[in-house]
């Protein structure tokens, strides 16, 4: 087993990081859009439209199978699970505590989502949590709690609206964490399979309540916030998910409602109270406390063989190729045993124990 130190990523996390704040971003500037344009339709409708933009997005983007790994039959029971949960429960709840909340407080809430990825990622996948990941989870919890606490002082129904929006964000938990054992396929294909689903079954039960059909306007604007904000927006978080694992995936993103507030406070939403304010800055800390995490010591490597997109820089990929491709490729590989050093973060090739 060789023993040599790995010095060509200092912080692996940083492009993992600025994945996961793209796709935050796409995402947090959806959340008070989809208000406005959904004001007037069904949550199963809206839902259906979101993930018929995201499914047109997905089309696009894929990737020929020598550049990235394909879906896999064996995948579809996870695919359709990732559906129901992240284009079904998810969307339809948020849809629905849109029209009883105010959009500033939803985007704030949707933080929580974070919690609830961390939570499942260590459970389900061992991933490394630290006190400061621990910690920085604590504040988001702590803030969510003191924005429910707030918006239920409000009149008019909106902690009801607050609480289905609690429901999204845990959807989307479960939703993030069966989608890290596909964040080595073709993202392209994984948003396109998930997307399709997704609006089939919300489409579906859309005509079975009898939601009225949307006009012309707003069907439009939902497929494209969808393709944005949902499409592209998945794209990103499952690369990001590749880049350093599920729950440092979910805390970056957690920027999301930020970004969505200030959206909703920018076109004109006057619903900020001082129990919002001391909500949000808890959230934030506690996504500067997980951002600021370093994480180096020397590791093992046991025998892998797996398919994913690489290149033949990282200090992990030594195999061979007859002429040598050029950038990020895709096929079969196997891994020798090593031993090595260097700062890392639970990705497909560091998730050994602590």
């Amino acid at each position: 087993m060789g023993n040599n130190v790995v010095r060509t990523v200092t912080r692996p996390a940083l492009g993992g990081a600025a994945l996961a704040l793209a796709a935050a971003a796409l995402f947090g500037i959806s959340t008070p859009l989809v208000q406005r344009a959904g004001l007037a339709l069904g949550a199963f409708t809206t839902a259906a439209l979101l993930y018929a933009g995201a499914a047109l997005l997905g089309a696009l983007v894929r990737q020929p199978v020598d550049r990235e790994a394909a879906l896999r039959r064996s995948d579809l029971k996870r695919l359709a699970l990732m559906a129901i949960f992240g284009a079904g429960i998810g969307p339809v709840a948020l849809a629905w505590g849109l029209q009883h909340t105010s959009g500033t407080s939803a985007s704030l809430m949707l933080a929580l989502e974070a919690v609830f990825t961390a939570v499942l990622a260590r459970v389900l996948y061992r991933e490394v949590m630290d006190r400061r990941v621990w910690a920085a989870m604590l504040l988001l919890f702590v803030g969510g709690v003191a924005l429910i606490l707030d918006r239920g002082m409000e009149a008019g129904g909106q902690l009801l609206g607050i609480l289905a929006v609690l429901g999204a964000t845990a959807a989307w938990g479960v939703d993030n964490t069966l989608s890290r054992a596909l964040a080595e396929r073709d993202p392209g294909q994984v948003v396109l399979g998930k997307s399709i689903i997704g609006a089939a079954v919300t489409g579906t039960m859309a005509v079975g309540f009898g939601e009225p059909l949307p006009h012309l306007q707003p069907a439009l604007a939902l497929l494209a916030i969808g393709a944005s904000g949902y499409g592209l927006s998945l794209r990103l978080y499952l690369l990001a998910q590749r880049a350093f694992g599920a729950a440092r995936t979910g805390s970056v993103f957690a920027f999301a409602p930020f970004i969505g507030a200030v959206l909703a406070l920018a076109l004109g939403e006057r619903s900020a109270t001082l129990g919002m304010g001391l909500g949000g800055a808890l959230m934030l800390g506690g996504v500067i406390l997980h951002l600021i995490e370093d994480h180096a010591h020397e590791h093992d490597h046991d025998v892998l063989d797996h398919e994913h997109a690489h290149v033949h820089d990282d200090g992990h990929h030594n195999h061979t190729h007859d002429p040598m491709p050029v950038g990020a490729h895709s096929h079969r590989h196997c891994h020798d045993a090593q031993r090595h050093s260097h700062a890392h973060v639970p990705d497909a090739h560091h998730a050994h124990d602590h």
